[in-house]
């Protein structure tokens, strides 16, 4: 068994072969990478013939030598070969100047349903794995630790159309997006000359929800790198359009009672008649509210398309994945963002992709993390990533690095 360097070409057609690979694992994530001012390379470890593990390695400069990473890989053939993979990428570290290896895992730890309780056993051998190489844990850890997750919300697709996708959603799911879709919402893909209103939105979460957001030239590169396997989308309103919409459904509720007035002409006095033609009253009412608000945000916005939110979706041979989004709180009440949700999975469903992620969330069930609450919505499952594994060639210097830098009060 070999751990060698391996071509774009050859990597790609290894994960082609295969049903399950991250999407931080392709070739375009190294373009971006690179962009960004990294080192990458493509390793592969062959058996039999073969390539049976592979990843994508990024490096780059640290005091005292490199870092080196693995995250959400490698991507494998046979998970037999993993162990032997995890041996020689310590050796390859030692011999190519790492100070520190890092490796962050894509392979399920643990199966939830959408509730997080536990479906399938735990995978304690994968984690053994590391430990037996000396590698050392992170641990098994909720939250987002170093700003990513280890908690993921998946949903599968296999088997769902365009026309059955809306029935797969939770109960209260379905109504949500049906009713976010009446007021006249629209999706549509921004350019790349317009990634600037993408990151307004990005900019404007970001500052109220107290997390670093992107640049924009990071967006641009990502763009650049991931093409058409990626979406910068937005959603939009028109709120002319919107109150012409409630205008039209509150004369619907006015045909109805002229119709219920008709029908009860002679008994008018029925307590059924009484109570159903209040009850459209009710709603009747509950629309000229809604009219109002509308004319208030025409007054506000013109007649024009306004922006609610914004998502980041990539699109891969083996997943679909929701990674950055925004948006703007006074549109709340629209429920853009699971517009957005139905459309990129109908785009994956489009494409021949079985598999939708919805990335991060907490793994605490206590009914605090409204992520998990809006995602629940779709009727996924959640899987368990292992978190973080560390591997340092030289422990003595890279301690006395870290123990020098701390006396002088660097990070």
């Amino acid at each position: 068994m070999t751990l060698k360097t391996l071509s774009e070409a050859d990597y790609q057609a290894f994960l082609d072969s295969l049903t399950e690979c991250s999407a931080f694992q392709r070739p375009e994530m190294a373009k971006l990478l690179t962009k960004r001012g990294y080192q990458t390379e493509f390793v592969g470890l062959e058996a039999e013939g073969d390539i049976q593990v592979a990843g994508l390695l990024y490096k780059i400069p640290m005091t005292g030598g490199l870092h080196m990473e693995i995250n959400s890989g490698p991507a494998r053939r046979d998970a037999k070969y993993l162990k032997a993979f995890y041996h020689d990428l310590q050796d390859y570290a030692k011999a190519n100047g790492a100070l520190e290896l890092l490796v962050k895992p894509y392979d399920t730890y643990q199966s939830f349903n959408s509730d997080g309780e536990p479906i399938s056993p735990e995978n304690t051998e994968l984690i053994i794995d590391f430990t037996d190489l000396g590698y050392s844990h992170d641990g098994l850890m909720t939250g987002y630790p170093g700003g990513e997750p280890d908690w993921h919300y998946v949903k599968d697709l296999t088997g769902l159309t365009a026309d059955t996708l809306l029935k797969s959603f939770s109960k209260k799911g379905r109504p949500l997006v049906k009713k976010a879709m009446s007021f006249g919402t629209k999706v549509r893909r921004l350019e790349r000359e317009e990634l600037h209103l993408f990151k307004e939105i990005t900019a404007s979460t970001s500052d109220r929800r107290e997390y670093n957001d992107k640049s924009l030239e990071y967006y641009q590169d990502f763009y650049d790198s991931f093409g058409d396997k990626c979406e910068f989308v937005v959603a939009t309103i028109n709120f002319k359009t919107y109150t012409e919409k409630l205008e039209a459904s509150k004369q619907v509720l006015k045909n109805k009672i002229s119709q219920l007035d008709k029908t009860h002409e002679n008994n008018a006095d029925s307590c059924k008649y009484k109570k159903q033609r209040q009850e459209l009253l009710n709603q009747i009412e509950t629309f000229d509210k809604r009219i109002q608000e509308g004319m208030d945000l025409i007054q506000e916005h013109g007649n024009k398309d306004v922006i609610m939110c914004g998502s980041l979706f990539i699109y891969t041979k083996q997943e679909a994945v929701y990674l950055f989004s925004g948006s703007y709180t006074e549109f709340n009440k629209f429920y853009a963002p699971a517009v957005l949700q139905e459309y990129v999975m109908q785009e994956a469903i489009k494409r021949g992709i079985d598999c939708y992620n919805f990335l991060g969330i907490q793994g605490i069930f206590d009914g605090s993390d409204g992520v998990l609450r809006f995602k629940q919505n779709f009727n996924g499952h959640i899987v368990r990533k292992m978190g973080t594994f560390r591997y340092y060639p030289k422990p003595l210097k890279y301690k006395t690095i870290q123990g020098l830098k701390k006396v002088l009060g660097r990070s």
